[in-house]
C-alpha cells in the first residue's frame, strides 16, 4: 500500500468512522462534542509558530508532561498547541496545561482536515507521542516544512507485525519525519527494520514525571486491612479478580477501572454478585463489611497507589499489553503484573529484574502471590526499595529529547 491508496481507504471509511464516532458517543456523551475540530476546524485564535504536541490519550498526555515543561520554561514566548484523540485525553490536557496551552482535536487524518490544522495554527514544530504515526499528517507537515518528531517512541512485537503489512507505506512515514525518540533500545531496532534512520534511544518519559506534592491520604477511607490495588483494569480482569480473591474477607479489593465509562459497569458488576462495596464518589469509609473500594475517579491514580500495599498492574492477565507499573515504582509500591506485558516489554523486564515487581501466570497465581506478600513486610518493603531504585535509574529522557529537537526550536532546519 502507498499513500495514495490509504487515502482512498479512509474516504471509503468515512461513514463507517462518523458511525463509529456516534456509537462511542452513546456511551461517552463528550465524543459528541468538538466535532468540527476532528476535521479540522478549530474555534480557537490562531497560534501561528506555536510548538505542537499530540497525546493521543490520558497515558500519553500525563507522560508528555516533563516535556511540556521544558518547552514552556526554555522557549516561554511561544504558543504551545496540545492535540488529543479522546474526550479523555482533552479532559487530562485542559487539566495540566490548559492555563498556558490551547487545547483540542487532532482532525482526522485525511488531507483537507489536515491541511486545515497546519493552515490554522501554522506550527512551528510538532511532537508526536509514542506510536501515533498518521501518514498524511506527516507528509503534509514534511510539505510545509514543519519538522516532526515521533518522541517517546515505541512500538512492540505485535504492532510491528501489523505495520509489516503495510511496509512501504510504514517504511516512507519514518523516514519522512524529522527525528525518532525511542524509549529502549529494542523499540529503536523494531523502528529501524521498518525503514526509520539512526533512531537514538532516549529512554521513558513516564520516568521524568514529577509526583505531585500533596497527594491525598485515601487510607483514612481504607480501614487497618491489607490493601491490594487492581490498577487500570481492563474489561475482562475484573471478573476473574473478584473470582480468585472470592472469601478473601481479610484483604480490601481496590479496584481502579481504566476506563471511566466503565466505572458504572463494574459497580453494576459487584451488585450482580451482591459484593459490599464503597464507591469513591461516596467520599465514606468502608466499614469492616466492604470487600470493595471501587476507584471511580479520573487523575487519582498517585493516590491510589499511595493508599495501597501491593499493586496490581492491569491489562496484563488478558492479552492486552498491560499498563504502566513505572507509578508504582515511583511511590514505593510492590507490583505484580501478568502475563501479558507486551505495551511496557522493557521497563517490565527490568522492573522484575530489580526485585521491584513478580510475573504471575494467571488470577489465581495473583490471588496467592498477593496473600503470600501481604502477610511479608520485609518482602513488601524490599520489593518497594527496588522500585524507588529502579525507577530513580532511569530518569532522563525529557532533557534527551530536548537536545534532539533543539535545532528546530531554534529555527534550525534538521536533517531528514
Amino acid at each position: 500500500m502507498n499513500r495514495f491508496f490509504y487515502t482512498l481507504l479512509l474516504y471509503f471509511l468515512r461513514p463507517f468512522v462518523l458511525m463509529r464516532l456516534r456509537r462511542r458517543g452513546k456511551r461517552e456523551p463528550r465524543y459528541l462534542e468538538n466535532i468540527p475540530e476532528r476535521f479540522g476546524k478549530y474555534p480557537q485564535p490562531q497560534a501561528e509558530g506555536a510548538i505542537w504536541l499530540h497525546a493521543v490519550s490520558v497515558g500519553e498526555t500525563r507522560a508528555a508532561a516533563p516535556l511540556v515543561e521544558r518547552i514552556a520554561k526554555s522557549h516561554p514566548a511561544l504558543p504551545i498547541v496540545i492535540t488529543s484523540m479522546t474526550p479523555t485525553g482533552r479532559e487530562t490536557a485542559e487539566l495540566l496545561y490548559g492555563k498556558f496551552a490551547t487545547i483540542c482535536y487532532l482532525p482526522y487524518d485525511y488531507p483537507f482536515a489536515v491541511k486545515r490544522f497546519l493552515d490554522h495554527f501554522r506550527p512551528k514544530i510538532g511532537l508526536l507521542m509514542e506510536t501515533e504515526l498518521w501518514f498524511n499528517l506527516i507528509h503534509l507537515c514534511r510539505d510545509a516544512s514543519v519538522p516532526l518528531y515521533l518522541v517517546n517512541a515505541r512500538l512492540s512485537e505485535k504492532s510491528l507485525k501489523k505495520y509489516e503489512r503495510i511496509r512501504n507505506l510504514a517504511g516512507t512515514g519514518l523516514r519522512e519525519l524529522s527525528g525518532i525518540a525511542a524509549q529502549t533500545g529494542a523499540d529503536a531496532k523494531r523502528l529501524e527494520s521498518l525503514g526509520a534512520k539512526h533512531v537514538p534511544v532516549c529512554g521513558n518519559l513516564k520516568f521524568d514525571v514529577e509526583l505531585p506534592e500533596k497527594i491525598p491520604d485515601f487510607r483514612i477511607f481504607l480501614g487497618d486491612r491489607p490493601v491490594f490495588l487492581a490498577a487500570s483494569t481492563r474489561e475482562g480482569e475484573e471478573e476473574r479478580i473478584l473470582d480468585a480473591f472470592s472469601g478473601t474477607d481479610e484483604i480490601l479489593l481496590l479496584l481502579v477501572p481504566r476506563h471511566p465509562q466503565r466505572f458504572g459497569e463494574v459497580a453494576k458488576l459487584l451488585e450482580d454478585r451482591n459484593i459490599p462495596f464503597v464507591r469513591r464518589s461516596e467520599r465514606r469509609p468502608v466499614s469492616p463489611e466492604t470487600r470493595v473500594f471501587l476507584g471511580d475517579s479520573m487523575g487519582e491514580m498517585p493516590a491510589y497507589y499511595s493508599a495501597c500495599d501491593l499493586a496490581y498492574i492491569g491489562g496484563s492477565l488478558l492479552p492486552l499489553g498491560g499498563q504502566n507499573l513505572i507509578e508504582a515504582a515511583m511511590l514505593g509500591k510492590p507490583a505484580l503484573v501478568g502475563p501479558h506485558t507486551f505495551n511496557f516489554e522493557e521497563a517490565t523486564r527490568h522492573a522484575i529484574e530489580s526485585g521491584a515487581a513478580l510475573r504471575v501466570e494467571d488470577a489465581a497465581q495473583l490471588a496467592q502471590e498477593a496473600k503470600r506478600l501481604l502477610k511479608d513486610r520485609d518482602s513488601l518493603k524490599a520489593m518497594g526499595n527496588a522500585g524507588l531504585l529502579f525507577s530513580s535509574l532511569h530518569r532522563g529522557a525529557a532533557d534527551r529529547i530536548m537536545n534532539l529537537i533543539a535545532p528546530a526550536l531554534i529555527g534550525q532546519t534538521p536533517n531528514h
